[in-house]
């Protein structure tokens, strides 16, 4: 009976997670508004915010970028030890979100591999489980001049080719050419577009509706909660250099509810 009743705290506590996972853009929106409203600055409607909401993210998120590379060469200068542990735990919980692996898809026409359309930042691509590195144009000449240096199944390389259509670089061409298949890539993707999706009531007022086959959450961290909120605000034409503000009009919003119930 015991293992019972614990299988079932283990359920709700994951429906619990759930709800509050999905509640992140929702949360941020109804903070916005409060604000907007409480201010006298006017509505932005659902396909504003989402617009505001995917620039405010990308903000932070290459904000994220650009903490990661600080940490990285400190690391190298030996101002952290090695490892990606010893980089700032907050650096690494943001970035490790957006990394993931994929196969690379072969163009037998032009012998180029494709890059993933998402990828933001390239990480180790191997062929077979051997890793192959990276070389520059200019080096690649140099290393198929000798027979001593140039690539192979077991020492292979691949230089990135830029297609006039796509910016920015989407291909890599591995040597020797004799690799075709079973390459994998890691990388660091971009975020996801954040869509609030709605159904519209009666009078036309939207609703939210996490259920909606394109909804997208958020995919920051759960404290950068404030931090969206002013960067839409922002977004919005309005300027609140105050964090304290987002805390009020949240607080706010919460005993309204709890006093509608």
């Amino acid at each position: 009976m015991g293992l019972f009743f614990l299988s079932i705290y283990i359920d709700l506590f994951f429906v619990y997670l759930c709800i509050k996972l999905i509640s992140m853009i929702n949360d941020v929106r109804n903070t916005v508004l409060a604000i907007l409203s409480k201010d006298n600055n006017g509505y932005i409607t659902p396909e504003q915010f989402n617009l505001y909401a995917k620039n405010a993210q990308m903000e932070i998120f290459e904000q994220y970028m650009h903490d990661y590379s600080i940490a990285v060469k400190k690391r190298n200068a030996r101002l952290y030890n090695s490892g990606l542990g010893d980089v700032p735990s907050r650096i690494a919980e943001a970035i490790n979100r957006f990394r993931t692996e994929s196969t690379l898809t072969y163009n037998g026409t032009t012998t180029h591999f494709e890059l993933p359309t998402d990828a933001y930042s390239l990480g180790v691509i191997s062929a077979d489980g051997v890793v192959v590195e990276r070389v520059e144009e200019h080096q690649l000449l140099k290393l198929t001049s000798s027979l001593d240096t140039t690539p192979t199944a077991d020492y292979p390389v691949y230089v990135i080719k830029n297609n006039t259509t796509w910016t920015p670089e989407n291909q890599i061409k591995i040597y020797p050419t004799t690799i075709a298949s079973n390459q994998i890539i890691n990388y660091i993707r971009y975020p996801r577009n954040p869509k609030w999706t709605y159904v519209s009531l009666t009078g036309g007022e939207p609703l939210f509706n996490s259920q909606s086959s394109d909804y997208q959450d958020f995919e920051l961290l759960q404290d950068e909660e404030t931090n969206l909120v002013l960067k839409i605000l922002q977004y919005s034409g309005v300027q609140i250099s105050d964090p304290q503000v987002v805390q009020a009009a949240k607080s706010d919003e919460i005993q309204e509810k709890q006093e509608q119930k």
